[in-house]
C-alpha cells in the first residue's frame, strides 16, 4: 500500500475483505475501483496455488497446495451435522520428527511455512464457506513453528474461529509446550502421545529419545494449571501394539491422580506405514478401562479416510 501511495488503513480494509472469505480484490467494494485493479495486477490473492482437491463421502474436503517455491501443502475442511466446520491446518512441508505410523513422517521435509502461508490454508476454506474450528494437526510439528503458528491464532478469530475453537496439537516438543504456557493467546493443547511407557514410545516416535514422557506431561500439567484448560491426549490405536488392557492401566497410571486431562481415542487410518488398526472391540476395552479408572475418555470420529484426509494420512499424494 505504500508502495502505491495508500494510507495505511487500506491494509485493514483489504484484510478484513480477506477474512470474510472474498476471492478478489474486485469484490473489495470500499477500495477505490483504480486501487482494486491495481491489486489485481501486482499481488495475488494467496500465497498458496491449488494443485488439486478431493472431496469425502462425508463431506470433509482436502485440498493440495504449492508454495511459491514448489513446496507440498495438505489442509483440510472437516464438515460436522452439529454444525462445526473443522479446518486441520499445516505448519510445515513435511515433517522432520519421522513418526513410524505417519505418512507426512515418511515425506521429505521441506521447510517451516510462513505466517502468510499458514493462513492462507485457512483463508482457502473461508472462501467456500464459513468455518468455525481449527486444529493444528496437519503436516509438521506446530511447536517447530511456534512464532508463526501463533501469529496465525491472533489472525483466526477475525475469520470467525475463536481462540477457544483452536487446538495446537503436539507429539511432546517439549521447548514449545513450555513457551505456551505463559506466550500467545488462550487456546487449546493436544498432546500426540499414543504410548504410556517410554519404551514403547521411543519405539514408535523418535522425538521422546530426546523429550521423554515424564518431561512432556509435567510440562502439559503445568499448561493446564496456568490455562485452566485440560489437555487433550490423542491416542492412536495400533493393533497389537499399544492396546492392551495393561497398557490402558498404565495410561491411567500416567495421567492420574489429578484429571488434567482428556483422551481421545483415535482408531488407525491406513497410511502405508506397516501398522493395523485395533478393533472395535479393543479400542472400546481400552475406553472402558480408562472409564472405569476415572479418566475422560472419548473415541474420535474418522472423517475423510476415502481421500486420505483423515489423521495420520496427509503425505501429499497427488503431489507425485
Amino acid at each position: 500500500m505504500a508502495d502505491l501511495g495508500q494510507p495505511a488503513y487500506r491494509t485493514s480494509q483489504v484484510w478484513e475483505w480477506l477474512a470474510r472469505g472474498a476471492g478478489s480484490f474486485e469484490q473489495m467494494s470500499n477500495l477505490p475501483a483504480g486501487l482494486r485493479s491495481d491489486l489485481a495486477e501486482r499481488l495475488p490473492i494467496s500465497t498458496l496455488a491449488v494443485d488439486a482437491s478431493a472431496r469425502s463421502v462425508d463431506g470433509t474436503e482436502k485440498a493440495l497446495f504449492m508454495t511459491a517455491d514448489s513446496r507440498p501443502v495438505e489442509a483440510v475442511l472437516m464438515r460436522y451435522r452439529d454444525g462445526r466446520r473443522s479446518l486441520c491446518l499445516s505448519s510445515q512441508s513435511g515433517c522432520p520428527l519421522t513418526c513410524t505410523f505417519c505418512a507426512t513422517g515418511a515425506m521429505k521435509f521441506g521447510r517451516n511455512l510462513t505466517e502468510s502461508e499458514i493462513l492462507d490454508q485457512a483463508l482457502h476454506f473461508r472462501r467456500i464457506e464459513p468455518v468455525n474450528h481449527t486444529v493444528f494437526m496437519g503436516m509438521g510439528e506446530p511447536m517447530m513453528n511456534l512464532d508463526n503458528v501463533l501469529a496465525v491464532c491472533e489472525r483466526l478469530p477475525e475469520a470467525g474461529i475463536a481462540n477457544s475453537h483452536t487446538t495446537i496439537s503436539t507429539v511432546g516438543w517439549l521447548p514449545g509446550i513450555q513457551r505456551v504456557i505463559t506466550e500467545g493467546p488462550s487456546v487449546r493443547l493436544a498432546l500426540s502421545l499414543h504410548a504410556p511407557n517410554d519404551e514403547l514410545r521411543s519405539r514408535i516416535m523418535p522425538v521422546n529419545e530426546r523429550f521423554p514422557i515424564a518431561d512432556v506431561v509435567g510440562a502439559c500439567r503445568e499448561w493446564r494449571h496456568t490455562r485452566k484448560r485440560k489437555v487433550f491426549i490423542e491416542y492412536l490405536m495400533l493393533g497389537g501394539v499399544n492396546d492392551t488392557p495393561d497398557l490402558a492401566h498404565e495410561l491411567a497410571d500416567l495421567l492420574l491422580p489429578k484429571n488434567d486431562f482428556k483422551v481421545n481415542l483415535i482408531p488407525f487410518n491406513p497410511s502405508g506405514t506397516g501398522y493395523e488398526g485395533s478393533s472395535r472391540e479393543a479400542i472400546e476395552r481400552f475406553r472402558s478401562i480408562l472409564v472405569s479408572r476415572g479418566i475422560h475418555a472419548t473415541v474420535r470420529l474418522t472423517r475423510g479416510r476415502d481421500i486420505d484426509a483423515a489423521c495420520g494420512q496427509l503425505a501429499a499424494k497427488a503431489a507425485a
